[in-house]
C-alpha cells in the first residue's frame, strides 16, 4: 500500500485552545490524532530561531511526523527587477537553512503575480528566477529541501496547473504543490469532480512523467471565490464553495499515489486533516 502523509499547515485553533504554548508541542499533539505531517508556516517571513526549530524537528522525527515548510509568501518569482530577485533568493536561502533544523524536506513556494507583465514574460521571468533559486541552493549546499511550486487562487497571479507543470517540468529537482482549493478558485468550481481531479492527474503524468506526480506535495482546504478568484479559506462545515476531498481521494487512490496532503482549513486544518486521512485510507481499501 502507498504510503500517503497528512497533516496541517500550522497550528490548528484546537490546539491553542489546549493552551499549548510551543510550536515543539505540535508534532506529538498532530501525531496522537493519527496524522503524520506538519507544515511550518513561514508566511510572513522567517522568525524561528534555530534552537526552537531543532525541539521541533526532534520532537517530529520521535513521532513519525514528516516535516515540510513554507516560504514567505512575499516572494514574487514572476519579477525581473534585479533587487527583487536578489531578495527572492535571499527569502528562499533562508528558509532553507530553517529546514535543516525543522527536518523539512519540502518547501512550497508562491510564483508571484503578473503585474503589468504579459503572461509570457512573468513566465519566462519565473522560469529564470526558478533557475537562480536552484542555483543559489546547490552553492549553500542546501538542497535537501525539495522546492514545492504551488498552484495559486487568484487569476492574476501565476500558478495555473499549466504554468505550474511548465516550471516543474524544467528540472528534475522541482515538484509540484497542488493547491486543490485554489484551482477550484481560478476555473470557478471546475475541481469539483473526479473526472476534473482525473484530467489535472493525466496533465502532471504527461508534463512533468509518474514518478514526480504520485509523490505530489499538496494543499487542501474549501475556499470561497468570486470572479477574481480566491477570498478566503473556509472549513469543512462550508458546503456552498469546496471543493470536496472525496474526488481527489478517489483518484490518488486508484492510481495508487502516495501524496503529502496539508489542510489549509482556516482554524480546523488539524480535525479537517483526520477526515482527509479517512476518506483517503478507505478508498485505498477498495
Amino acid at each position: 500500500m502507498s504510503k500517503a502523509y497528512f497533516g496541517p499547515a500550522g497550528n490548528a485553533a484546537s490546539f491553542t485552545a489546549a493552551d499549548y504554548k510551543k510550536s515543539e508541542d505540535a508534532p506529538a499533539w498532530i501525531a496522537a490524532k493519527g496524522l503524520n505531517a506538519f507544515e511550518y508556516q513561514c508566511g510572513r517571513g522567517v522568525h524561528c530561531g534555530a534552537e526552537t526549530a531543532q525541539r521541533i524537528g526532534a520532537a517530529a522525527r520521535a513521532h513519525g511526523i514528516r516535516m515540510s515548510i513554507h516560504a514567505p509568501y512575499f516572494i514574487n518569482l514572476s519579477s525581473e527587477e534585479h533587487e527583487r530577485m536578489e531578495k527572492n533568493v535571499g527569502y528562499v536561502l533562508e528558509t532553507a537553512r530553517l529546514a535543516v533544523p525543522l527536518g523539512a524536506t519540502r518547501m512550497v513556494v508562491h510564483c508571484g503575480g503578473q503585474g503589468k507583465l504579459t503572461r509570457e514574460r512573468a513566465l519566462r521571468n519565473t522560469h529564470e528566477n526558478v533557475r537562480q533559486i536552484l542555483r543559489a541552493l546547490d552553492e549553500a549546499h542546501l538542497t535537501d529541501c525539495t522546492v514545492c511550486l504551488e498552484t495559486m487562487g487568484k487569476k492574476s497571479v501565476l500558478g495555473s496547473a499549466e504554468e505550474v507543470c511548465e516550471l516543474v517540468a524544467a528540472d528534475e529537482r522541482l515538484l509540484p504543490c497542488i493547491d486543490f482549493g485554489h484551482l477550484n478558485c481560478r476555473t470557478n468550481g471546475g475541481m469539483a469532480t473526479r473526472e476534473q481531479v482525473a484530467q489535472l492527474f493525466d496533465r502532471m503524468e504527461n508534463t512533468i512523467g509518474l514518478a514526480r506526480t504520485r509523490i505530489l506535495h499538496a494543499h487542501f482546504s474549501h475556499i470561497e471565490y468570486n470572479d477574481k478568484g480566491e477570498v478566503r479559506h473556509l472549513t469543512f462545515a462550508d458546503t456552498v464553495y469546496g471543493p470536496d476531498f472525496l474526488p481527489v481521494a478517489q483518484e490518488a487512490a486508484s492510481r495508487g499515489y502516495a501524496p503529502t496532503f496539508i489542510c489549509e482549513s482556516a482554524g480546523t486544518q488539524a480535525e479537517d486533516a483526520v477526515t482527509m486521512m479517512a476518506l483517503f485510507e478507505k478508498e485505498m481499501q477498495k
